[in-house]
């Protein structure tokens, strides 16, 4: 195929992105404008609207005083906070006065549909969790509100003696201030470097119109260009870097880099930089709707550190974007696109985006986000503060640092959420300790957008995965590999080429002609598949997909609002479904009944790629911003949401798919991969994201645990990388890291292009195979501890994957390390991973927090960090050795026995590993269900969901096993019980082990810290218990 020559060339070239195919702020009219403004504008509040019109909002007008730009004057704006009672989140909004509700787009984020999960909203609960707010006025001469409104003087002051945190507004110039209840210190502060930014829209439509002649001389320049690009050659196709096919064969070469070359955008109109409409190359934006950006400086005083805002190659801790010592030009781009062989060490947009950022600091951790799913850029910099109203000034003139960013997004509504978190002072905490900040701060989050759902057991084994197993006999020979090895696996994958002409939700006849059987003998052994399934719909009139889409008026439309829109993708012609309306969504998961998607069945699961959206010939490889949604609302206004709600109804397919055949009351949890997301991704039930098309270099697996990282720092802890790289050939020794990586992170997956050499385990040698599936089969021992760290994290909003700071011991460590390592992680609270992520290594250094003390997995014994430096620890990391280490005051499950899949350890026996602190004390949980269904939430209100939490505690010599908290119904469930229990840094020397007077056998190791193995204690796991363990 023409396809595959010619990208098997381009494949022997170095990997990197095409950086002309995307766009620079400088390239992006509102960035730029924003971003270069010499001269603020400055608004104030009108002291005589302020009042509040219910018991939970306080509303106001602001007006300018002074604008940056006469020809674009700055709208008069309406103010609304409102807080949430039970987590003290603060929202505020600003909408202009003079737009009609149809010019700026808000999204619905507060509706909910009934049975629904995946309806991608702000959590339902929020409308009645809404607090009654107090105001009074500080003064006679109303410069000051109490509460909501204060002076700079008095900001500080005011609310030290408040029980919670609060809000002080600057009434002028505007500016907000979130105040810690318990000290009174500024933790965030809106607007206190007056970038207030809102975009009239009449003003600036009626300058688009102005505008409209250089744009058309500018695209036409731009498509003389691009004939001139092409030699006259005719296209008949895109590849997915956005390069042209030709007719003859050929392919469009990449142009060489200039780096003095800022690109071909034009973002010049008719009143100065950034006005009006814009192209980029031969791609024009016309902006019939006028300029409609807005943005806002939001500073975080004392803030040592900020994280999240993904989806970036970078490190984990945000870089500085301005300022004399920035680490990037350029601030980062929140705007989901398809980034064929992207850079490291870039703020350059990828493929979700995600706009929440948290702050941490040795006092608090706070959080702000930014509901907005249009294009938005950020930039960083480093400040000096005065802390006593937290303004950011010049170098020298603060009393200390903190951080300071400003937010930019072309449409949209100002929509924030200010987060308070819990600091050591501050009294919304739930017990007096610092070491809760950080749950307060996710369980705040969480209680805005939701926590991650419970996966189902399965999707958190090994997947085994290629673009593309060629046939049914393809797919029979790797399975029948991995059964004759004994090799773990839980799902074999299926790429594009399995379908009938890249017509999704179909089968190519010849090469899968039953695929029903090839399903069920996969599953017959425990296996399960997953195929691939786009959002792009290929043009055809034989494809039922199409017609009927068609037919109902179903797909995102041209500038004129009733045309199809009909961009190019790997089937060729093809249109977008408008995922955006409510019907659509509906009719997508409809598609998925197994009457429907024929040749599916019950063990057939999806992954959804392509969806930010790709478009191989539009602007930036995506669909242009003109183009409308069924309701008539730009493209522009629900970029980022696109991906997230395809993924969203392509889960609710899944669980609705078995109704009144198989499953008449839907309730097996699905499993749905996607590229694209957004905020709120977590809550979509079985929904795992990973982080696109990476490549088969060490580069590549050092920024995974990053990127990873950044991700679970948004709520979204499901993630993985592709294990091994998607582009390129790797080899031996970089498989083997990456595997032992891959089996440490959330979800794990092998995935490769098809012109990759074929990589399943067994072709690296017999030395390597063995090492891949001795740490393959550490990955499905651990199941049962990830399983529950992912149902705490249900409940908690806590990231399964964190960095050291998160972690509930060390939260309130001074050593500010913890802060920016990102080249280890916790597992939970309890594991400690430090991958080697370089060639030739056999020792590493790892941070080993001194809270605790560590214990090696594998030899089980305690390690000595009094030879480090601070805990920095020089250890062995041999090739077949990832460094992993159980914290001391933990107690693990895992289950032991070799299986070939998840679905065959169902009745196995668990074994406790009990890590004693220096007390000799230690406490674990374990969490249990059927592993597949929603019986784990109960049906009706008040019923008992149908599951276990147990919880294992070892202290003063006893170890025992009792219910955690109100739990469940346990019955029905399976009755596992302990086949063995490990102790590890025993001090004592137990020579007597007892269950209710009956000894117990045992046995130790020699040594003043040694390990004691308890054989067949006999007891069950949902039972209560207590074993003695005593010296005489």
């Amino acid at each position: 195929m023409v396809y595959r020559l010619l990208l098997a060339a381009t494949l022997c070239l170095a990997l990197a992105v095409d950086q002309s195919k995307f766009r620079t702020c400088h390239q992006t009219g509102f960035c730029d404008r924003q971003r270069s403004a010499s001269t603020p504008t400055i608004y104030s509040i009108s002291s005589s609207t302020v009042s509040s019109p219910t018991p939970t909002t306080v509303v106001s007008s602001l007006t300018k005083s002074h604008s940056s730009n006469h020809a674009h004057s700055a709208p008069h704006l309406s103010l609304s906070i409102s807080a949430y009672q039970s987590t003290s989140v603060f929202r505020v909004k600003l909408l202009d006065d003079q737009d009609q509700p149809a010019a700026r787009w808000v999204y619905n984020s507060d509706r909910k549909l009934a049975h629904d999960d995946t309806t991608p909203v702000l959590e339902h609960s929020l409308a009645l969790d809404l607090a009654p707010l107090n105001y009074e006025w500080l003064s006679p001469s109303k410069e000051q509100f109490s509460v909501t409104f204060a002076t700079h003087d008095q900001a500080a002051s005011s609310s030290s003696s408040s029980s919670s945190s609060s809000l002080l507004v600057t009434v002028s110039p505007f500016r907000i201030d979130l105040i810690d209840g318990g000290s009174g210190a500024t933790l965030v502060t809106l607007n206190a470097d007056s970038l207030l930014h809102f975009d009239d829209r009449a003003k600036s439509k009626s300058s688009t119109a102005k505008a409209k002649a250089k744009a058309k001389s500018a695209v036409a320049q731009g498509v003389e260009a691009e004939i001139d690009r092409h030699n006259g050659k005719k296209i008949t196709g895109y590849w997915e870097d956005g390069l042209a096919i030709y007719e003859d064969g050929s392919r469009e070469l990449r142009p060489p880099v200039d780096s003095s070359d800022d690109g071909d955008g034009d973002v010049s109109g008719d009143t100065g930089t950034g006005w009006g409409a814009e192209s980029f190359g031969s791609h024009k934006d016309p902006k019939k709707m006028g300029d409609s950006s807005l943005g806002v400086d939001i500073s975080f005083p004392g803030s040592l550190h900020l994280y999240g805002i993904p989806e970036h190659a970078t490190s984990a801790s945000l870089k500085s974007t301005k300022g004399p010592n920035a680490a990037y030009s350029d601030p980062y781009r929140l705007y989901n696109l398809d980034v064929f062989e992207y850079d490291l060490d870039t703020p350059m947009a990828l493929y979700g985006a995600v706009p929440f950022m948290v702050s941490n600091s040795r006092e608090n951790s706070v959080g702000v986000f930014w509901n907005n799913p249009s294009e938005t850029f950020v930039d960083v910099r480093d400040v000096d503060v005065d802390e006593s109203t937290g303004g950011s000034h010049g170098k020298g003139k603060g009393k200390g640092k903190g951080k300071s960013t400003h937010w930019m997004s072309e449409s949209g509504v100002f929509d924030v959420f200010l987060l308070p978190g819990g600091s050591s002072s501050s009294s919304n905490s739930n017990s007096n300790s610092n070491s809760n900040r950080v749950a307060e701060l996710y369980s705040q989050y969480g209680s805005i957008v939701g926590k991650v759902a419970l996966p189902p057991l399965f999707s958190l084994g090994y997947h085994q995965c290629r673009w593309n197993y060629k046939d049914e006999r393809d797919v029979a020979a790797v399975h029948g590999k991995f059964e004759e090895l004994d090799y773990p696996y839980d799902v074999l994958w299926l790429d594009i080429e399995h379908t009938d002409g890249k017509r999704y939700l179909t089968w190519d006849k010849h090469l899968f002609p039953d695929p029903k059987a090839m399903q069920e003998k996969l599953w017959a052994q425990g296996r399960r598949m997953v195929a691939i399934v786009d959002p792009h719909v290929k043009r055809a009139g034989d494809y039922y997909i199409h017609t009927e889409a068609q037919a109902k008026e179903l797909y995102v439309k041209d500038e004129d609002g009733t045309t199809d829109y009909n961009g190019y993708c790997w089937p060729g012609d093809s249109s977008y479904l408008d995922f955006t309306a409510d019907h659509v969504r509906d009719w997508w998961s409809d598609q998925f009944s197994l009457d429907k998607y024929v040749g599916s069945t019950p063990s057939l699961y999806v992954w959804n790629d392509m969806n930010e959206p790709s478009v191989f010939n539009g602007p930036e490889v995506s669909m242009q911003k003109s183009k409308k949604n069924l309701a008539g609302v730009e493209h522009r206004e629900w970029h980022n949401l696109y991906g997230y709600l395809f993924h969203g109804a392509t889960a609710n397919g899944l669980r609705r798919r078995n109704f009144g055949k198989f499953d008449k009351t839907g309730n097996e949890r699905p499993f749905v991969l996607s590229r694209a997301f957004y905020a709120g991704s977590q809550r979509i039930p079985g929904g795992a994201i990973w982080t696109g098309d990476n490549a088969a270099e060490w580069s590549h697996l050092a920024i995974a645990a990053p990127m990873l990282l950044s991700i679970n720092m948004v709520g979204i802890s499901f993630v993985g990388a592709d294990v091994g790289g998607f582009f390129g050939a790797v080899e031996a020794e970089l498989m083997t890291r990456w595997v032992q990586a891959g089996a440490y992170q959330p979800f794990f997956r092998s995935h490769a292009h098809h012109d990759s050499p074929r990589r399943e385990p067994w072709l690296f040698g017999e030395e390597t195979a063995d090492r891949l599936r001795s740490v393959t089969i550490d990955r499905y021992q651990l199941l049962p501890f990830w399983y529950t760290t992912f149902e705490s994290s249900s409940r908690s909003g806590m990231p399964v994957m964190r960095m050291l700071w998160q972690v509930q011991l060390f939260a309130e460590s001074e050593d500010e390390r913890y802060y920016a390592v990102d080249d280890q992680w916790m597992i939970g609270e309890d594991l400690l991973v430090k991958p080697v992520v370089a060639p030739g290594v056999e020792e590493i250094d790892v941070l080993f927090p001194s809270e605790c003390d560590w214990f090696d997995t594998t030899s089980l014994e305690k390690v000595d960090v009094g030879g480090g430096v601070g805990g920095l620890v020089r250890v062995s990391a041999p090739i077949d050795k990832i460094p992993v280490y159980q914290r001391g005051g933990s107690i693990i499950p895992k289950k032991m026995r070799l299986r070939r899949s998840s679905a065959l350890m169902e009745k196995d026996p668990y074994t406790l590993f009990v890590a004693l602190d220096e007390q000799g004390a230690s406490r674990g949980t374990l969490y249990l269900d059927d592993g597949v269904s929603f019986d784990y939430k109960g049906e009706g209100e008040g019923e008992r969901g149908k599951f276990a939490r147990r919880e294992f505690v070892m202290k003063d010599g006893e170890l025992g096993n009792s219910r955690l908290g109100e739990g469940g119904e346990e019955e029905g469930l399976e009755k596992p019980w302990i086949e063995r229990v490990v102790l590890m840094g025993v001090k004592r020397k137990y020579t007597n082990v007892k269950l209710g007077g009956v000894d117990l056998e045992f046995s130790c190791s020699e040594g003043d810290e040694g390990i004691c193995v308890l054989k067949m204690p006999g007891v069950a796991v949902l039972s209560d218990w207590t074993i003695s363990f005593s010296e005489s």
